[in-house]
């Protein structure tokens, strides 16, 4: 298993998967800013510090809740040459494997990371015998595209949001 601190090739580049440590608190901060970059630069009244701020509250929020509901989940750094790249939680439990969030910078995007990593949880999850599931926004064409390509079906409509799952053969 190489999630949870190792190594993965993507498109001619080692990726670095490592525990996230508390001193990555801003680094981890600015890749979730990323992922809300778009939605918070509608706020035009407020300033950047400000933008920032709500961030960190959201980041905050988003880390609690995981580690309520998902207290043995493996939070790890996505790493290029050195440099944060990404984040990805993984919770594991007897009957699946679940992703709870990856991200990367938007310089990291499109670069087969996401794919090398979600393909070696869907090695880990056919090896084992689990499924491996993902919630996904439905408003995020690309990223139901992207887990439809690596074989994900939706299994749960939540309105907001779309439960997927890979599962292994004969085991839909």
């Amino acid at each position: 298993m190489l999630i949870g601190g190792g190594l993965i090739e993507a498109g001619g580049q080692r990726v670095v998967l490592r525990p996230a440590r508390e001193s990555d608190y801003e680094e981890l901060v600015r890749v979730y800013a990323s992922t809300r970059a778009a939605e918070v630069a509608q706020v035009t009244w407020w300033d950047d510090e400000q933008k920032l701020a709500f961030c960190r509250a959201q980041y905050d929020a988003q880390k609690a809740e995981y580690d309520a509901r998902f207290p043995g989940a493996e939070y790890d750094l996505i790493e290029v040459k050195g440099r944060t790249v990404g984040r990805v939680w993984v919770g594991r439990a007897e009957e699946e494997i679940r992703l709870l969030d990856i991200a990367l910078l938007p310089e990291a995007q499109r670069r087969g990371l996401g794919a090398a990593i979600v393909g070696a949880l869907i090695e880990e999850a056919r090896a084992s015998g689990k499924r491996l599931r993902h919630m996904v926004f439905m408003l995020n064409t690309d990223a139901l595209r992207f887990y439809e390509r690596l074989g994900f079906r939706v299994f749960e409509d939540l309105g907001g949001y779309l439960h997927m799952e890979w599962a292994p053969e004969g085991d839909e």
